[in-house]
């Protein structure tokens, strides 16, 4: 019943005396007019206005949380940075620069969901484009701004129970005593007249909500017995609503309440939701989802795994009097392994019966053949507890897999009677005599192993202390790989053995081995087995015994590259070039097509660190043309501009990266293209400054050389591409010191040139070809300014010896590219004049550009009009090309005629009737002969005015030559 129509009698009064003491204001028996009612206005203190903003931006975040609205987090965070810093001066004054707790509590559940929310990958990708943003956004701020509140957190998190919010537990206590103001209203007595006298004052006492409002509406028999006697129980209705204890429990909220009992209920409360925060914070997905703790939690509540159905389906071990056996023992073991895949199976209860197996196996003496079954079948146990085949496994279960094998390895090879191999049938295995027999291949197990060990190292952070504490196992798992060999060379069976050979390649072919260098220079003793020496030893072997193409190829390219990481240039060139692997392999897997671009671009590095310039940019020019060797080499995914992968696209590429250890520098990878690409371009190109069919020698710096040259302010170089361009502009000038200070300096050692692994011997070979460029380019530019040069000043002046500008200079005589001679005894290069003008150049380059467009319109025009020299008249662009054509007008004109005289007689007999299947055949032949004459008599054609343009080009020579030697 509502309050205002309840009755007001004494007995409600006087029963309700005992209930909690909430006092109301007594209401006025008597109002005034909306004219005269007096409207209070609230002031409020700063303090009070700043820690209500905060409060309100945390309760809008908490809201935005539980949807998962990221944009409306990051909108707020920001808020609430912005309010935070209004109020730090009252924090500060207030605070005395303590940190208030409902903002260190507010960061620490902030910085919780973010985390949560960044680990679970699956939820994270059903996130909105907007979202996946948002959160990439608000995680990067809020690490920023969290480094202010460092030792805040520490002690949040140390002692959660210490920043309990009472402010929003005594809101929720007064919301939850708000809902029942309907059956319980406290209020002070009301005077039964009008009086506007001071009344004395008296206890106030509370009221039922049938007594509220009395005054008004009088009292009502029927409300002094609308209670029952379950009312009588209970002395507030708060009390009827509150959990009941245990009997044999003393539990404080049963203290009858008042203010004590009140003060106890919310501690209680408190410390109920402090330890329920600490239990919650940073506990992973996955844990919870395989949490099998039967721990009672506080409230009586048990964690009820859902993947069993009941006990009713989980295997019983042996009877109390059961004689345990083998035969008992494998078949108990049968009977475990075969809910191995079901829907229903508890793949961690079964690993625990396999253990439990194994204890009873070696605890009864059973034999090494049925230890060696249990411990392989919980290996592939293990292995199936992973339900994702693309994500790696939990790290507890991984050392216990890493356990297992081994302890599985040392009893194979301890017990040579016992062979594990995947030919011996279920029916066959024998666990009781020797030789025992068991059904299973350690070799795939290991080969899992290897591919797990991968995922691992992919799915860590590489720049974290976990991925170098994961790295450690590679240690482990290379001593696994190692006895597995020398298990399965005792099966000697020659499949299995390259197999498990190129597991060991794989982890050998990319590390650099300082001993084959010092043995290399008599360091070490030449007994002493270096990694080259063991991988020849490998390879060969799958080179001899291989039956399938992809194990072959993967290892000669293991080969090639770890020859080139030991500077074995001439042997890993004469691997690539005796397999021919680059003629086949875009028919090879995605898998062996990245170990190819990694080998070369290795064989690239080896090439240039022996001063093979050119055999270097060949090798890397397929990589960097593409502008993408990130992920050729599978180092990396870039984003796709024109269409954005799928999902399952994505999901293969990652599949495929390699791990952070195995990656090649990309930028010492561009550093080199870009310095080879420079010492073969900037000659060239001054050699053919005025050639018109002048091509590329490398596009990409070909297009660095030109945006710089296009820019009207140029700074100095800051990235390395740019102290590259900086100088070639250099070298283009014979200016080879500057060139070189721009090559080789402070930053660009510290970026890529101590990336080898004998620096001091790159840079010196860097800087000697550097010269040897930087003369050829000066030769180029300058030698039709100069009658002749001495040799001992170019040596002066590029600091080569004189020797060496002897031979560079010969060889520009001799492959004709300079035209000039030595005297030797003067020591002097004569200069023969040959060399045209820049105006002779530029017309020569006119004309050949002519030349080219007048072929190119007479292409097209033939492939218009059939054969374009059959036509009369003066169309040409000289007489002799006319000449040509009314020759060959003249020899074509009576075939021709008989050729429309045949075609005339083949109408008339197709008119007459006669033989019209035959003629029509050879009508059909005659057109074809007719259309290779054609073809053959514009080939002859072309080649005699390829010849007419080869003898004007040597009279042109022959004239300037004469013009030059009479000016000489």
């Amino acid at each position: 019943m509502s309050r205002f129509f309840a009755g007001g009698s004494d007995s409600d009064s006087d029963s309700s005396t005992e209930s909690e003491p909430v006092v109301r204001q007594p209401a006025a028996q008597f109002t005034f007019s909306d004219d005269e009612e007096d409207v209070k206005r609230v002031v409020r203190s700063k303090k009070e206005k700043r820690y209500e903003d905060l409060s309100n931006i945390i309760k809008s975040i908490r809201n935005h949380k539980k949807i998962k609205d990221m944009s409306s987090v990051l909108t707020s965070f920001e808020e609430f940075v912005r309010a935070y810093t209004k109020a730090l001066p009252v924090v500060m004054k207030e605070e005395n620069g303590v940190t208030p707790r409902i903002v260190v509590r507010a960061l620490a559940e902030l910085e919780d969901f973010i985390n949560d929310t960044w680990d679970d990958k699956d939820n994270r990708k059903s996130l909105s484009k907007n979202n996946n943003k948002a959160l990439g956004t608000l995680r990067q701020k809020f690490r920023k701004y969290i480094k202010d509140f460092e030792s805040d957190m520490a002690r949040f998190r140390a002692a959660p129970e210490d920043f309990a919010e009472d402010d929003e537990d005594d809101e929720r206590d007064e919301g939850k005593e708000s809902e029942s103001e309907d059956e319980k209203v406290v209020q002070a007595p009301v005077p039964k007249a009008v009086s506007f006298k001071k009344d004395p004052e008296k206890p106030k006492q509370a009221k039922t909500s049938n007594d509220s409002d009395s005054s008004d509406w009088g009292s009502d028999s029927d409300s002094d017995t609308s209670s029952s006697d379950e009312d009588s129980k209970y002395q507030t209705l708060r009390d009827r609503f509150l959990k009941k204890p245990e009997k044999n429990v003393e539990d404080p909220a049963a203290v009858p309440t008042g203010a004590l009992g009140e003060d106890a209920f919310k501690k209680e409360k408190k410390k109920k939701t402090a330890d329920s925060l600490t239990k919650k914070i940073r506990k992973p997905k996955a844990e919870e989802a395989f949490d099998e703790n039967d721990e009672e939690e506080e409230e009586g509540w048990k964690v009820v795994n859902g993947s069993r159905s009941g006990a009713s389906e989980q295997p019983k071990m042996f009877a109390k009097d059961a004689e345990i056996d083998t035969k008992l023992v494998v078949n108990k073991l049968n009977e475990v392994m075969a809910a191995r895949g079901k829907k229903r199976t508890d793949r961690k209860l079964q690993i625990e019966f396999l253990r439990e197996l194994r204890l009873i196996a070696e605890t009864n003496n059973l034999g090494p053949a049925v230890a060696a079954k249990i411990r392989f079948n919980i290996v592939s146990a293990i292995f199936d507890y992973n339900p994702k085949v693309s994500g790696p496994m939990k790290l507890e279960h991984w050392s216990k897999l890493l356990e297992e094998i081994q302890a599985l390895l040392e009893l194979l090879l301890e017990h040579e009677e016992v062979h594990l191999s995947e030919s011996i049938l279920d029916e066959l295995e024998e666990y009781e005599t020797a030789p025992y027999k068991i059904r299973g291949c350690m070799l795939t197990a290991v080969e899992r192993l290897d591919d797990e060990f991968t995922k691992l190292l992919k799915e860590c952070d590489p720049h974290s202390n976990e991925y170098v504490d994961r790295l450690k196992d590679e240690v482990t798992v290379t001593n696994i790989v190692d006895q597995v060999v020398k298990y399965v060379e005792r099966l000697d069976n020659e499949t299995e053995i390259c197999r498990i050979y190129l597991r060991k390649i794989d982890h050998l072919y990319y590390k650099f081995d300082p001993n084959v260098l010092k043995k290399r220079k008599g360091q070490l003793p030449a007994n002493t087995v270096t990694s080259v020496e063991e991988m020849d030893k490998l390879c060969r072997y799958i080179y001899a015994k291989d039956q399938t193409d992809r194990l072959r190829t993967r290892a000669i390219l293991s080969h090639i590259f770890h020859h080139a990481l030991h500077d074995n240039w001439f042997q890993a060139r004469d691997l690539v070039l005796m397999s021919h692997l680059q003629e086949t392999i875009h028919h090879s897997d995605p898998s062996t097509q990245i170990l190819y671009n990694r080998m070369m671009a290795n064989l690239g590095l080896c090439a240039f660190r022996h001063g093979n310039i050119k055999d270097a940019h060949l090798c890397l020019v397929d990589l960097m043309m593409t502008g993408k060797p990130k992920e050729l080499l599978a180092q990396g995914l870039v984003p796709q501009r024109q269409h954005e992968r799928s999902l399952e696209q994505e999901k293969v590429e990652k599949q495929r990266q390699m791990p952070f250890h195995m990656h090649i520098n990309l930028e010492l990878l561009e550093c080199v293209y870009l310095v080879s690409a420079m010492l073969l371009e900037i000659p060239y190109m001054a050699a053919h400054e005025f050639d018109a069919r002048r091509r590329m020698i490398s596009k990409t710096f070909y297009q660095q050389l030109r945006s710089s040259e296009r820019q009207s302010l140029v700074g100095p170089p800051e990235s390395m591409r740019e102290h590259v361009v900086a100088a070639a502009k250099a070298m283009r000038h014979g200016d080879w010191n500057a060139c070189a200070n721009f090559i080789v300096n402070k930053k660009m050692n510290v970026k890529v040139w101590d990336l080898f692994f004998e620096a001091n011997r790159v840079r010196e070979m860097m800087v000697k070809f550097i010269k040897e460029e930087s003369l050829r380019t000066y030769l180029f530019t300058y030698s039709n300014v100069f009658a002749s040069i001495s040799v001992p000043h170019l040596a002066d002046m590029f600091k080569l010896p004189k020797s060496k500008v002897h031979s560079v200079i010969s060889k520009m005589i001799i492959n004709e590219e300079l035209m000039a001679s030595l005297d030797d005894p003067t020591e002097t290069i004569v200069m023969h004049r040959s060399e045209p003008s820049r105006l002779q150049a530029l017309s020569m380059q006119l004309a050949d550009k002519v030349t080219n467009l007048v072929d190119a319109n007479e292409r097209i025009f033939e492939m218009k009009q059939g054969n374009f020299f059959q036509r009369g008249g003066n169309q040409g662009y000289n007489r002799d090309r006319q000449n040509y054509r009314n020759q060959n007008q003249n020899q074509n004109w009576n075939n021709n005629r008989r050729q429309d005289n045949r075609n005339r007689g083949n109408r008339g007999n197709q008119n007459r009737g006669e033989g019209r299947d035959h003629q029509g055949r050879e009508q059909r032949e005659q057109q074809r002969e007719q259309r290779e004459q054609q073809r053959e008599q514009r080939e002859q054609q072309r080649e005699q005015q390829r010849e007419f343009r080869e003898q004007q080009h040597q009279q042109r020579e022959a004239m300037r030559n004469v013009e030059f030697q009479s000016k000489a």
